[in-house]
């Protein structure tokens, strides 16, 4: 098999049964980021990587929601084009192929790897704003495609891979000083837009939307169910971003401060979010209401008033999960547990690393 959940890899490290087995095809996945640093000089890893390689746009990019490793026919090739889905950062496109063909040049030293990856950076580079935001898809295009995209980790995932090039991280220690200095210089960019993008709310520093209006800046709309609002899904990841800064200025520590006090300040409590099988056999999400339910974020906050709203494909605002239809409430994620991991987990041992005391906080229940 080519992909898909049933197909991931068991061990991608583990030895072939002979050296002239002849090698299957595998699987795109995030779990080739973290083989054993030997498999990344085999023919198999080789045979990947060149085909990653074919996928690489004339412009440095990479397709999202595609196979890496299949096969990359004229006719592969031509439907991605067609589809619309290359030239994006979006669900992991270009930074995931970024750092796997990373791995190989560590380990292979082979040219044609290094320079597809000093193009995917060039790419990333010419992609960002002048006020440090980065586009869903480059070169631009007409709506959405075109606002700064915290959805889905796009953003975030540029600036840690930027970051890790600027500080020589594993796997870009082959990365030369031209190349680190204007790393670095995006990074800084990416932070300061993240400062400017942090809506505030009477004054107060709350959380961000999944995206930001490209000129303005302010809470802008994406698909036709994704308002301009407060993120309770988007934002976990820009702050823990924001926590990996070694060494935070005053305002990065606001900036912190801020959204963790919203995140306490907005969860739904006493309402357990449970997937049922429906009387024709088809799964379903509701929100069913339990007094000892974990708490729970919605993805949106009402812009203002930090109700959770919902929207369905019609852009009508709903403040009751279950209004939305079947299609939607089902096939789409309104609600997150990740701010308990940050406020419970990630948040004190920020703290401790900067040696600041942990605030008196009313424990989640």
């Amino acid at each position: 098999m080519l992909g898909g959940t049933a197909a991931l890899l068991a061990d991608i490290s583990a030895p072939r049964s002979t050296a002239k087995a002849a090698v299957p095809p595998l699987p795109w996945s995030n779990r080739l980021l973290h083989a054993k640093p030997d498999w990344y000089a085999s023919a198999e890893a080789r045979a990947a990587a060149d085909t990653v390689l074919r996928y690489q746009s004339t412009q440095g990019g990479w397709p999202k929601n595609t196979n890496l490793i299949a096969p990359a026919t004229p006719e592969v090739l031509a439907a991605v084009e067609k589809d619309g889905k290359a030239n994006t950062i979006d669900n992991g496109a270009t930074t995931t192929p970024i750092r796997f063909l990373g791995h190989l040049v560590e380990a292979t030293g082979e040219p044609r790897y290094r320079d597809a990856v000093l193009r995917g950076l060039d790419y990333l580079l010419a992609s960002q704003y002048p006020n440090g935001g980065f586009p869903q898809f480059f070169p631009l295009r007409k709506g959405y495609y075109a606002r700064i995209t915290f959805n889905d980790g796009a953003m975030v995932n540029v600036l840690e891979l930027l970051r890790d090039v600027a500080e020589r991280r594993a796997p870009f220690s082959f990365i030369d000083a031209t190349y680190r200095s204007r790393a670095a210089a995006a990074v800084a960019r990416g932070i300061d837009c993240i400062q400017r993008t942090q809506v505030k709310q009477a004054g107060r520093l709350t959380a961000w939307c999944a995206q930001h209006d490209e000129h303005t800046l302010a809470p802008a709309w994406a698909r036709a169910y994704e308002p301009p609002s407060l993120s309770g899904a988007e934002s976990v990841g820009i702050v823990r971003f924001l926590m990996s800064v070694e060494n935070p200025s005053p305002e990065i520590v606001a900036a912190i401060e801020g959204a963790v006090a919203w995140f306490r300040a907005v969860p739904i409590a006493g309402q357990r979010l449970d997937e049922v099988r429906r009387s024709d056999g088809r799964r379903e999400r509701i929100v069913t209401p339990d007094p000892a339910a974990p708490p729970l974020w919605a993805r949106f906050y009402e812009l203002g008033t930090n109700r959770p709203l919902y929207m369905d494909r019609d852009s009508k605002p709903l403040y009751d999960f279950s209004l939305v239809s079947y299609e939607r409430r089902s096939g789409y994620g309104y609600h997150t547990t990740a701010p308990r991991e940050l406020l419970e987990r990630h948040y004190p041992a920020w703290r401790r690393r900067l040696a600041l005391p942990l605030p008196q906080h009313r424990p989640m229940p």
